[in-house]
């Protein structure tokens, strides 16, 4: 059963490999904005892994979020993901991600639950 409240954290460190420049997404040496989403997103699938049905997984459809504040090479990121609602097959988890000085960014993300065989079965 998926109960509001179910949580987990995603933890990484900024190398140079998880920075804007490296990604594309700018040109500084900070985390990147798509590496401190996919963290979110890894702390939301793995709040919910356990409570899903054999052979079920998340998938993400949603993410609004914020980024407001740059972290440097070094810095330990940690995201949270909570289970605010469940609707169906529809999850909607409030995220955050901090470093050791705050928060760096929040939002919504919606994951929906799916068959794994069925869902890759419609991957060409």
């Amino acid at each position: 059963m998926l109960e509001k409240g179910l949580s987990a954290r995603s933890t990484t460190t900024v190398t140079a490999g998880n920075t804007a420049v490296a990604m594309g997404s700018g040109d500084l040496e900070v985390f990147a904005t798509p590496a401190m989403v996919a963290l979110m997103e890894n702390a939301a699938m793995r709040a919910v892994a356990a409570a899903l049905p054999e052979g079920a997984t998340t998938v993400g459809a949603e993410m609004n979020v914020t980024h407001i504040k740059p972290s440097g090479l070094g810095a330990e990121i940690t995201a949270t993901a909570i289970l605010a609602e469940a609707e169906g097959r529809k999850l909607t988890f409030n995220v955050g991600a901090r470093d050791a000085e705050g928060m760096i960014g929040e939002g919504v993300h919606v994951r929906f639950v799916v068959d794994r065989a069925k869902f890759m079965s419609r991957v060409k």
